[in-house]
């Protein structure tokens, strides 16, 4: 029998677990001529949700992931790229003739696709400027182009007049959708919901919370239930561990099925898998930790090992931190580099490193 649980990639039918809400919400914006933001912390999956809702929408889509763009040169580059998937050269070599800056382009001989690159030191504004303009020229009523741009808050990174500059030209277009995925809740929310911002109220934001308890217990009793005799318990004891995280229940629930595929017997099956997760990133996690600072390593500790909220007047008693405001700094920055989440409240965001701090403070 094939693994019917998937982890670290884009996930799609039979894989993907039930979030009818949020896409038929995503469907219906995408329809109209507005435009979507949709936070949420890391491995929430947040490309997966949008990949379900445009899949059948029969338009073209262009997503860029902007962690990997070095430059606003390089994002113009690999629009253009993209644009070159869904329209044919002939008809696209009459709008660059009007760019004012030309680009290099080159058949990959592997792939067939179209490479894209622009001369080392050009100014990006006009090669920027002509490639978004040339993507609203080229889209139709009918086939709206829907532009994604995932880890959006990466863009200041990128050029500190990115965001300003990519707002003056997007707030003249009326023939594409953009979409921006952010993990960086305060980051995010920063670039569209302060006034002062020139993405202010851009797009509707849209937060997508952990996957709903009920739902993910019926996708995993139906994946087990061909394997485990007693499969409601088993996805039972897996949530209990991941608490409803999307990407750690699909890797424990992947990792219990490998092991109950080759043993008999599910007695103590989901403690050996987290077990083994534990040992395989043990290496990992001591990395990690070996580079916090002093003060969130006490935060991570104390979330790790109680209950108490990280700005409670109980919390410094137990942990030590000192003033409210260096509190306040080390969950931030432990949140902007994903370590920590807040749902209903501050937790870690992976539920084996929390494991992982227990065990060896026990030990």
């Amino acid at each position: 029998m094939k693994n019917p649980f998937k982890f670290g990639t884009i996930v799609e039918e039979p894989y993907f677990i039930n979030r009818k809400k949020e896409i038929e919400k995503v469907i219906s914006l995408l329809g109209s001529d507005n435009h979507l933001v949709v936070i949420s912390p890391r491995r929430f999956g947040k490309s997966s949700l949008i990949g379900m809702a445009v899949k059948d929408l029969d338009r073209p889509v262009i997503a860029i992931d902007l962690q990997l763009v070095t430059s606003p040169a390089d994002l113009a580059a690999q629009i253009l790229k993209r644009i070159y998937r869904f329209y044919p050269a002939e008809k696209l070599k009459q709008y660059l003739k009007s760019f004012r800056v030309v680009p290099t382009l080159s058949l990959n001989p592997v792939s067939g696709a179209v490479d894209v690159s622009f001369m080392p030191g050009t100014t990006y504004l006009p090669v920027l400027e002509d490639v978004l303009n040339l993507a609203e020229r080229v889209s139709t009523e009918k086939k709206k182009i829907i532009m994604i741009f995932d880890e959006f808050q990466d863009a200041v990174k990128i050029d500190t007049s990115l965001i300003s500059f990519m707002r003056a030209v997007m707030q003249h277009h009326t023939m594409i959708n953009y979409v921006f995925l952010g993990s960086q809740e305060s980051l995010i929310r920063g670039i569209f919901e302060k006034k002062k911002s020139p993405f202010y109220h851009f797009g509707l934001v849209m937060y997508l919370p952990k996957i709903d308890v009920k739902e993910f217990m019926v996708f995993l009793k139906e994946g087990f239930s061909k394997l485990c005799e007693n499969a409601d318990a088993v996805a039972e004891e897996i949530l209990f561990v991941t608490k409803g995280h999307p990407y750690y229940t699909q890797q424990l629930a992947f990792t219990v099925w490998e092991r109950a595929a080759l043993k008999k017997g599910e007695a103590g099956i989901v403690s050996e898998a987290v077990n083994e997760l534990i040992m395989m990133h043990d290496m990992d996690y001591e990395r990690l930790w070996l580079n916090f600072n002093r003060t969130d390593r006490k935060m991570l500790l104390g979330l790790a090992l109680s209950d108490l909220q990280p700005l409670s007047d109980a919390f410094d008693r137990e942990w030590d931190i000192g003033a409210t405001s260096t509190a306040f700094s080390s969950i931030k920055r432990l949140m902007v580099n994903g370590f920590v989440i807040k749902t209903d409240k501050y937790e870690l965001d992976d539920p084996f490193f929390t494991k992982w701090l227990r065990g060896r403070r026990e030990r």
